[in-house]
């Protein structure tokens, strides 16, 4: 197996794993809802050194594709496919919702607050196994409808392990590092209120 970077800056927190070629993990988490951009490569490069690796010995890059944090995710996302190019290494994206589900032992649903009294939510058959797309519903509605026994996942924080393990089988040609937003950004380029050039 080769060396695994899984990154996660979706959530309010900087999660790396390093997934290593015996199997073993290794992890570095910061919890920080900002400054992802300042920190994350010298969490990588520490992660890395103190395992007597460098960015050479990388094999795969998993990263998650949201939906979360706008900025948080554009760094992870940025990050990951920087240093695949430069490696050229096979970079993999995962989505949240589907990362999250990993936690349990079998069905489940996945809720995430998107906040506005909404949820991103979708429903697995089993760990990574969607039962349906993903949707942005009123929270009430994300709660209602689930079948007996079915855990309802609320974390927004994911196992870094678990996507690690889960990405080294993945196809990058199916499962490419690209944001999952769902909902569109809040913030959009003001275009009827621009100010004219001078001169014009």
């Amino acid at each position: 197996m080769s060396i695994i970077l899984a990154i996660d800056t979706a959530a309010p927190r900087l999660q790396l794993g390093l997934l290593l070629a015996d199997g073993r993990l290794d992890t570095s988490l910061d919890e920080i809802a900002t400054g992802h951009a300042e920190l994350i490569f010298s969490r990588i490069a520490a992660l890395l050194e103190r395992n007597g690796l460098g960015y050479a010995d990388l094999g795969r890059i998993v990263t998650t594709t949201g939906p979360g944090s706008f900025t948080g995710l554009r760094i992870g996302l940025s990050a990951a496919r920087g240093i695949g190019l430069a490696r050229q290494v096979p970079v993999v994206g995962v989505s949240n919702l589907v990362a999250l589900s990993l936690a349990a032992q079998g069905a489940c649903r996945v809720l995430l607050d998107a906040r506005r009294g909404e949820a991103y939510v979708q429903d697995f058959s089993a760990p990574g196994v969607p039962a349906g797309p993903a949707a942005l519903l009123p929270m009430e509605q994300a709660r209602e409808g689930l079948a007996p026994g079915v855990p309802l996942l609320e974390t927004p924080f994911i196992d870094i392990g678990a996507l690690a393990r889960f990405g080294a089988g993945l196809d990058p040609a199916t499962h490419p590092p690209e944001p999952d937003y769902i909902r569109d950004a809040d913030a959009k380029p003001q275009t009827a209120a621009r100010i004219e050039r001078l001169g014009r």
